[in-house]
């Protein structure tokens, strides 16, 4: 289970770092990039998340 948690904390903040990049970017493109990224890694946060949820109701180890 702390695997899981270390990997959604890592998710978290690459999320965090992706979005302040996005905002102190001046070139739009790259605005644009780290705008998805920022979106991907928070839905792959929001999984990972689910997954360790899931796990806790089932009494399952993660």
């Amino acid at each position: 289970m702390q695997d899981m948690l270390t990997h959604l904390e890592k998710l978290r903040t690459d999320a965090a770092e992706c979005a302040l990049i996005r905002d102190l970017a001046t070139d739009i493109q790259k605005r644009e990039l780290f705008t998805k990224l920022a979106a991907h890694l928070a839905a792959l946060a929001a999984e990972v998340e689910k997954a360790i949820a899931a796990a806790g109701k089932q009494g399952e180890a993660v």
